[in-house]
């Protein structure tokens, strides 16, 4: 299920809602329905940032990786595409410059209305 994110001073951001459970519960709000207000924005702008950083200093894990073994197997595989994971912080960025136009333009971010 996706997850749409509003803001008057920026474009709507999409996101699986999986991936959006990680980020509002580290900002504490619901994921059904929510809003972070131009005065929570810096702490979540702030909040959001260290999470990416700490999320960069991890390698892969070695359970993602015998899972995508185990997926695409040992050997080449000529008929897949070459396997990318997309980090956390790739996932949050739209999100987090979302977050940053509210704390500057002092608006809202909205979810789930």
């Amino acid at each position: 299920m996706l997850i749409t994110f509003k803001c008057k001073s920026y474009p709507e951001v999409l996101m699986y809602q999986e991936h959006a459970k990680r980020i509002l519960d580290l900002l504490h709000k619901d994921l059904e329905r929510g809003v972070i207000t131009a005065e929570e924005a810096p702490r979540a702008v702030a909040l959001l940032e260290g999470e990416i950083e700490e999320s960069r200093k991890h390698q892969i894990s070695e359970q993602v990786e015998r899972d995508v073994h185990a997926h695409h197997g040992e050997k080449e595989d000529n008929e897949h595409e070459p396997i990318e994971v997309v980090t956390f912080s790739t996932r949050a960025y739209p999100l987090l410059e979302m977050l940053r136009s509210a704390r500057d333009n002092k608006t809202d971010v909205l979810w789930g209305v």
